[in-house]
C-alpha cells in the first residue's frame, strides 16, 4: 500500500513540474526577462572611461590617457568594438585635436601634445565608439578641465569667463523640480518627495520653503542639504492641491506646485538596511475596496540584466521583500513595478556598490628628492588575488593640487555617471567615503536623477528601433560603384593602392547592389590612398560613393555646466610651476614649442610644381607643361589634349609612346605607378603639372622602367599659385585620406642614474611618472619603478583600472619626498 501511495505521489508530481514548465512562457516575469533578453542581446551596452596624467594642463604640456572600453553589467573589458575615438574640444565644442585608438581587449594609450599657443581656458575630451553613438552622445565619457595659457600664447593670460552666478548666489530664479519616490503622489499614501534646485549656471543651489496645501496651511518643511538636493514627507488628502512656496539663498522667493495627487495608484518605498534593500508596495483606498485588484510583480535590474523578480499573491494590494544587495553587481539598479500585463506602475533608483576590489601598496612614506621608487601593488577581490589590467599616474602634489571632489574618477565614471544622461555635479564626491551621510545624499541622487538608457514600453511591446550605427571592430573602407546615370554597377573590380607604397594594394568586386567593402584594416593616421574601380566591361566610365560617418552634433551635452566654472585662481601654484618648465624647456630646444617671430616678408615665388614625385626634383625635365597652359585645351580626354603637345610622344588608343622605339611610356601619377591607358581617366581639371622625361639623363634614375621614358603627373592639391576650386574627381578614380589609428608615444621618464640626463628639466616635472601598462597576474601582483623629481614635497600615486572578472578598481597613496 505505501508502495502504491509513493508511486502515486511521483505521478502528480512529474505532473505539476509538466505543467508549470509549460505555464512559464505566461508568467509576467519570465516575459519581461524574454523581452529584455531581446533588447540586450539587439543592442549591447557599451561604455568608454579615460584615466588621465592630472586634473588640469597648461599650453605646452602632454595630455597622457589611457581608455578602457567595458560592455553589460559586469563591466568586463569589451570584445565588441575594436576602435575608440578620443576628441579634445573647446568650451564652445570646436574639435581641436581627434585621434581613433585601436582596442586591444577594451584598453588603449593615448596622448595629445597641446601646442604652446593655445588659448587658456575651459576644453573637455570625450571618448566614445562607433556603436556608442545610437544611445547619443549623453552616454559619451565627457570630462572638462582647464588649460592655461602658454608663454608663447598672443591669447588672453589664462583668465576664464565664467557664467554669472557661479557661487550659487543667483540673481536669476533657480529652477526647482519635484520628485514623488514614486513617480507621482497618491491619496491617502504617505509618500517621500525629493526635490533639486538648479541655477542658472546648472549648477545645485541652496533653497528652503515649506508646502501648504489648497487652504494655506502648512503641511511640509524642506531644506536642500547637498547641491541643491532634499527632500520631505507628504501625506495628500482626497481632492487636495498642494504648492511648494521656497526661498533661495539671496532671498529670492518663489512658488512651484507640485504634481497633481493620483485618486488611484500605488507607491512605492525603498529603504536602504544595510546588507538589504526592503522595497514596501502599498496600493490607494480606490484599489483596495475594488473587487478584483491586478496581480503585481516587481522587477529588479541592472543594465538590462535582471538580478531579482517576485510576484505578489493574486488579489494581494500591498507587500514588502527584503532583498540581499548581493544579488546585484555595483552600480544603478532599477526596481520597476508591472501589472500581470506587464505595464510598468512605478519606478526607483537604487544605487548598489559591491565593488570588493582592493589594490594595496608596498611602498615606504618618505623618500629623497632624485631616490629611485619602486612600488608594489596587490589586486584582490574579495580577499583572493585577481588578474587585472590598470594604469598608474603619480604627480607631485605640492604643484599640482586637486580637488578630489571633482577629479575624474573610473568608480564615478564607470558605476555612475555613464548610466545618466543629466548633469551630474562632483560625481567623485559620492566615492571619496562611505560615511551615512555621503550615502543619503547619494540616494538623493538615484531620487532626482533620469535613467532612459531603454524605455519599459518598447521593451515589452517589442518596438525598439533599430541601430543606425554597427559596431566597428577595425578599420574599413567601404561604399558603393554606380554608372554615370546612378545605376549601381554589380561585379566591378575596385582596388585601393596607397600613394607612398605602392607594394600596398588591395582589390575586390562589387556585389549586385554595387556594393564593396575592404574590411579589418588597419593603417597608421595620414594615409593616403587612390580609390580607382571598372565596371564588368574593364571600362573606367564609373562614379565611385565612399561611406563616411555623419560628424557628431556641436551640442556640450551633460557636462555644459563644468564648461562654466572658472578655477583659474586655484592654479596659481601650477601656473608657476608649467612657466618655470616651459623656459628650461625653449633653453633647451625639447617641448612642444614654437618661437615667436617677427613679421617676415617673403617676397619668392611659389614651386609651379612643389607637389611633384620626379625623383630627379620638380620642374628637372625635359619638357614641363603646366595646367594653365591647358586650360583652354577644350577636350574630353587628357591623351587627346597631350596629343601633338608633348616633343617626342605619340598616343594611340589613350597610351603614350616614345617616338624612339614606339614603345609604350611608364606614366606615374602621383608617385604610383600606373597603366598607360590610364591617363584618359584622369580630368584634365586635376591635373598640377606633366613632366616628360626622355633622355638618359632624366629618365635614367628610373632604372628599368624606364626604358622607353617617363611621364610624369602630378594633381592638384588646392595649394596651387593660381586660383583653384579644388579637385574635380574623375571617372573610376578618387583621391582618399581616411582617417587611421593613431600611434601613441611613450612617456619619457627620466634616469638621475644615467649620466647625460638633463636633471634641470627632470627636476621640473610635474607630472612625475605615466604607466598605461600595469597588469597583474594571476596572483594579483605587480610593480613599478620610477625616479622622483628633484623637489620636495608630497607626491600622489594613483591606480586605477579593472580585474578580469570586470570589478573597477581605484587607489590613491601618497608619500612624502624630504
Amino acid at each position: 500500500m505505501n508502495y502504491r501511495r509513493f508511486l502515486a505521489c511521483i505521478a502528480a508530481l512529474a505532473a505539476l513540474l509538466i505543467t508549470y514548465s509549460f505555464v512559464s512562457v505566461e508568467d509576467p516575469i519570465d516575459r519581461i526577462r524574454q523581452q529584455l533578453d531581446r533588447w540586450v542581446s539587439a543592442h549591447p551596452v557599451e561604455k568608454v572611461y579615460l584615466q588621465f596624467d592630472k586634473p588640469y594642463y597648461a599650453a605646452g604640456d602632454d595630455i597622457w590617457f589611457k581608455a578602457y572600453v567595458v560592455a553589460g553589467p559586469d563591466h568586463r573589458l569589451s570584445t565588441l568594438s575594436g576602435v575608440v575615438n578620443v576628441d579634445l574640444l573647446d568650451a564652445g565644442n570646436v574639435t581641436k585635436q581627434s585621434i581613433k585608438l585601436q582596442l586591444a581587449n577594451g584598453v588603449a594609450a593615448g596622448d595629445f601634445a597641446l601646442p604652446d599657443t593655445l588659448r587658456g581656458g575651459n576644453y573637455h575630451i570625450r571618448a566614445y565608439t562607433n556603436y556608442m553613438r545610437n544611445a547619443g552622445n549623453e552616454y559619451f565619457f565627457d570630462h572638462a578641465f582647464t588649460i592655461l595659457s602658454g608663454m608663447a600664447s598672443k591669447g588672453p593670460s589664462g583668465n576664464i569667463t565664467v557664467a554669472a552666478g557661479s557661487d550659487n548666489k543667483q540673481s536669476i530664479k533657480p529652477d526647482i523640480q519635484f520628485f514623488p519616490e514614486s513617480g507621482y503622489l497618491v491619496n491617502g499614501l504617505p509618500s517621500q518627495v525629493a526635490f533639486k534646485a538648479v541655477g542658472s549656471n546648472g549648477l545645485g543651489a541652496d533653497v528652503h520653503g515649506v508646502v501648504v496645501d489648497g487652504q494655506g496651511k502648512q503641511v511640509a518643511s524642506f531644506n536642500s542639504t547637498h547641491l541643491g538636493m532634499g527632500k520631505f514627507n507628504l501625506t495628500p488628502v482626497a481632492g487636495g492641491s498642494y504648492v511648494a512656496r521656497i526661498t533661495t539663498s539671496d532671498g529670492t522667493q518663489m512658488t512651484v506646485p507640485l504634481s497633481k495627487v493620483q485618486d488611484r495608484g500605488y507607491v512605492m518605498t525603498v529603504t536602504d538596511n544595510g546588507p538589504n534593500v526592503t522595497v514596501n508596495i502599498s496600493a490607494s483606498r480606490t484599489i483596495t475596496n475594488s473587487a478584483s485588484a491586478p496581480s503585481l510583480t516587481l522587477v529588479g535590474q541592472s543594465s538590462g540584466r535582471i538580478y531579482f523578480s517576485s510576484t505578489g499573491k493574486p488579489g494581494s494590494t500591498a507587500f514588502t521583500t527584503t532583498i540581499s544587495k548581493e544579488k546585484f553587481p555595483s552600480g544603478i539598479a532599477r526596481f520597476t513595478l508591472f501589472t500581470a500585463g506587464g505595464e510598468p506602475l512605478n519606478e526607483r533608483l537604487v544605487f548598489i556598490n559591491n565593488n570588493k576590489l582592493a589594490l594595496t601598496f608596498s611602498a615606504s612614506n618618505s623618500y629623497s628628492p632624485r631616490q629611485k621608487v619602486k612600488i608594489g601593488v596587490i589586486a584582490t577581490n574579495d580577499g583572493k588575488p585577481v588578474a587585472g589590467n590598470f594604469s598608474v599616474s603619480v604627480t607631485d602634489e605640492s604643484k599640482v593640487p586637486v580637488n578630489e571632489n571633482t577629479e575624474n574618477n573610473i568608480l564615478a565614471s564607470l558605476l555612475l555617471t555613464s548610466d545618466l544622461r543629466g548633469y551630474v555635479e562632483q560625481p567623485a564626491y559620492y566615492f571619496n567615503s562611505q560615511t551615512n551621510k555621503v550615502q543619503t545624499e547619494l540616494d538623493l541622487l538615484m531620487l532626482t536623477q533620469g535613467y532612459h538608457r531603454f524605455d519599459w514600453r518598447e521593451v515589452i511591446n517589442g518596438s525598439s528601433q533599430q541601430d543606425t550605427y554597427n559596431l566597428e571592430k577595425a578599420l574599413q573602407i567601404s561604399g558603393t560603384i554606380t554608372s554615370p546615370d546612378g545605376k549601381p554597377v554589380a561585379g566591378g573590380k575596385v582596388e585601393v593602392i596607397d600613394i607612398d607604397n605602392i607594394d600596398y594594394t588591395l582589390d575586390t568586386l562589387t556585389d549586385a547592389n554595387g556594393r564593396f567593402s575592404f574590411t579589418n584594416l588597419a593603417f597608421d593616421d595620414s594615409l593616403r590612398l587612390i580609390v580607382q574601380a571598372r565596371n564588368a566591361k574593364n571600362k573606367r566610365d564609373v562614379v565611385i560613393h565612399l561611406d563616411s560617418i555623419a560628424p557628431l552634433s556641436k551640442s556640450t551635452g551633460k557636462i555644459a555646466p563644468d564648461l562654466s566654472i572658472d578655477i583659474h585662481n586655484e592654479l596659481t601654484v601650477y601656473s608657476q610651476s608649467a612657466k618655470a618648465l616651459y623656459v628650461a624647456q625653449r633653453q633647451y630646444n625639447v617641448g612642444n614649442h614654437v618661437i615667436p617671430l617677427q613679421e617676415v616678408v617673403i617676397r619668392e615665388k611659389k614651386q609651379a610644381l612643389k607637389h611633384s614625385a620626379n625623383l630627379n626634383g620638380p620642374g628637372n625635365a625635359d619638357q614641363v607643361l603646366l595646367a594653365h597652359d591647358m586650360r583652354n585645351y577644350g577636350c574630353v580626354y587628357l591623351a587627346d589634349c597631350l596629343q601633338g603637345r608633348l616633343l617626342g610622344v605619340i598616343f594611340r588608343n589613350g597610351i603614350p609612346y616614345s617616338t624612339r622605339g614606339y614603345r609604350p611610356m611608364q606614366v606615374i601619377l602621383d608617385g604610383v605607378y600606373v597603366q598607360g591607358d590610364f591617363i584618359n581617366t584622369i580630368n584634365i581639371n586635376d591635373v598640377a603639372g606633366i613632366e616628360v622625361l626622355r633622355n638618359a639623363g632624366t629618365a635614367g634614375i628610373y632604372g628599368g622602367r624606364a626604358a622607353n621614358g617617363v611621364i610624369v603627373i602630378t594633381t592638384k592639391r588646392g595649394d596651387e599659385p593660381e586660383t583653384y576650386a579644388g579637385p574635380i574627381t574623375g571617372r573610376g578614380i578618387k583621391a582618399f585620406y581616411p582617417k587611421g589609428y593613431y600611434k601613441a608615444r611613450t612617456f619619457y621618464s627620466p634616469r638621475y642614474d644615467a649620466p647625460k640626463e638633463n636633471k634641470q628639466l627632470a627636476d621640473l616635472r610635474t607630472t612625475i611618472y605615466w604607466n598605461p601598462n600595469v597588469t597583474t597576474s594571476a596572483d594579483g601582483k605587480t610593480a613599478f619603478e620610477y625616479f622622483n623629481a628633484g623637489s620636495r614635497g608630497k607626491y600622489r600615486v594613483v591606480v586605477e583600472g579593472i580585474d578580469s572578472e570586470g570589478n573597477v578598481g581605484r587607489q590613491v597613496y601618497r608619500y612624502n619626498v624630504e
